[in-house]
C-alpha cells in the first residue's frame, strides 16, 4: 500500500509563497498519477492540481492557474506544489492524493495553509 506524507504548510501573508511536498512510499512512484486537493472550513474538498505518471500532463483549477505549479521528482518519490501570490481564499487544508487506477483513493493526512490578509 502507498503511504503519503505532506509537509511545507504554514502561515504566510497574502502575496507570499509556500512549497508543499508529498513524499510517497510503498509502491512504485512512477505508476501513480498524483494530485493536490484542498478543503476550506465549511466547504467541500476541491481538486487543485494534478500531474500525470511521468509529469507530461498537468491540470489546474481556474483559481490557481498562473500562481501554482505542480511537479514531481521520480528520484525522490515526491510531488510538489509551488504556490505563489497566495491569497486569503487559498487558506485550507491541503491534501496529497495518489491515483493508482481511475480514482484518487490514496490520501495523505493533510497540511494546513493559512494566508493572512
Amino acid at each position: 500500500q502507498v503511504q503519503l506524507v505532506e509537509s511545507g504548510g504554514g502561515l504566510v501573508q497574502a502575496g507570499g509563497s509556500l512549497r508543499l511536498s508529498c513524499a510517497a512510499s510503498g509502491r512504485t512512484f512512477s505508476s501513480l498519477a498524483m494530485g493536490w486537493f484542498r478543503q476550506a472550513p465549511g466547504k467541500e474538498r476541491e481538486r487543485v492540481a494534478t500531474i500525470s505518471l511521468i509529469g507530461g500532463a498537468t491540470y489546474y483549477t481556474d483559481s490557481v492557474k498562473g500562481r501554482f505549479t505542480i511537479s514531481r521528482d521520480g528520484a525522490r518519490n515526491t510531488v510538489y506544489l509551488q504556490m505563489n501570490s497566495l491569497r486569503p481564499e487559498d487558506t485550507a487544508v491541503y491534501y496529497c492524493a495518489a491515483r493508482p487506477g481511475s480514482e484518487y483513493n490514496i490520501w495523505g493526512r493533510g497540511t494546513q495553509v493559512t494566508v493572512s490578509s
